[in-house]
C-alpha cells in the first residue's frame, strides 16, 4: 500500500527513501480491516499457534482489498500457548507441519486470486531460528520446498539473516517497533514485564532511530547497530491500530515512501 506521494515524478522518488511497514495478522484482532489499509505487508498465521481456513481467507481478501503484500506467518503447532512456549521438536516432523500451514495459506491464495511473497516465522519459531542454526535451516528447507521466490523476513543482524543469504534466498532484516531488544540484538523475551513497548511515543522513537540512525537502545542502555527492510507492530496489540497509524504518520512526514517493494 504506497504512500500519497505523487508517483510520476520519477525525480522526486530518487530523494525518498521506501520501508516496508507490516503487522501480524488473522490471529484474532479487534482491527484487521483497518490495520490492512495502513501497512504494505501482511504476516498471515496459518493454523499452528491460531487461524483457520476462514480466518486466512477473510486476512486474504482484505490484504488483496488494499493491495498489501501477503505473507505465510507459520508458527510451531501450540495453539495452547499461541506459538511463544520455546520447543525442542523433532525437526522432520516440524519440517512437514509447517509446509502444511505455508501451502495451505498459498492455496487459499491462489483461490482467491492472490500469491503469497514472503515466511516470516511466528513466535518462539522465529526467535529460536535465528540463532539456532539448525532450526534456521529447517525453516529454508521449508521456503525452498514450498516456494523458492519467497523472501525470507527475519530478525535483523540475527545469524539467520546470513544463513538464509548464503542460501541465496531473498532476505528481508525486520525490525520492532513494539518490543524491547537485548544487548546482543536479540528480542527482550516476553517472560521479562518490559519485553513490549507499551507507549506509543517510545515505540515511535524506536522506529525513528532505526530508520533515520540505524541504532536502537538496548534495555541495558548498549546501543545496537541495525537495519531493517521492514518494521513490525504486533497486530494483536490492544493498541496496535494507533501505534502504526502514528508510525506511518511520522514516516510519510519525513519522506518515506511505506512500500512493500
Amino acid at each position: 500500500m504506497l504512500s500519497s506521494f505523487p508517483q510520476d515524478s520519477s525525480i522526486q522518488r530518487k530523494h525518498q527513501r521506501t520501508i516496508d511497514l507490516n503487522a501480524d495478522l488473522g490471529e484474532g484482532g479487534a482491527f484487521d480491516a483497518d490495520i490492512l489499509r495502513i501497512v504494505s505487508s501482511a504476516n498471515i498465521a496459518c493454523g499452528g499457534h491460531t487461524g483457520d481456513v476462514q480466518s486466512m481467507r477473510t486476512a486474504v481478501q482484505l490484504a488483496l482489498a488494499n493491495q498489501v503484500a501477503m505473507g505465510a506467518h507459520p508458527s510451531f503447532v501450540d495453539r495452547e500457548n499461541f506459538g511463544r512456549s520455546p520447543q525442542q521438536p523433532d525437526h522432520a516432523g516440524l519440517f512437514t507441519q509447517l509446509c502444511e500451514q505455508v501451502d495451505q495459506l498459498r492455496q487459499i491464495a491462489k483461490q482467491e486470486g492472490g500469491v503469497l511473497q514472503h515466511l516470516k516465522p511466528h513466535g518462539a519459531l522465529y526467535n529460536q531460528a535465528a540463532h539456532d542454526a539448525a532450526l534456521g535451516a529447517l525453516v529454508i528447507r521449508v521456503i525452498q520446498h514450498c516456494d523458492p521466490q519467497l523472501s525470507l523476513v527475519a530478525l535483523a543482524g540475527s545469524p539467520l539473516v546470513r544463513l538464509a543469504q548464503a542460501a541465496h534466498l531473498h532476505v528481508k532484516q525486520e525490525a520492532f517497533a513494539d518490543r524491547r531488544y537485548n544487548s546482543d540484538g536479540s528480542l527482550r523475551a516476553r517472560s521479562f514485564a518490559d519485553a513490549c513497548i507499551e507507549d506509543d511515543e517510545e515505540a515511535v522513537q524506536q522506529v525513528w532511530n532505526v530508520v533515520a540512525q540505524h541504532q536502537l537502545r538496548s534495555v541495558s542502555g548498549d546501543s545496537i547497530k541495525i537495519h531493517a527492510d521492514t518494521l513490525c507492530v504486533h497486530g494483536d496489540g490492544a493498541h496496535a491500530l494507533h501505534l502504526l497509524k502514528a508510525i506511518r504518520g511520522k514516516l510519510i512526514a519525513q519522506g518515506f515512501i511505506i512500500s512493500a517493494a
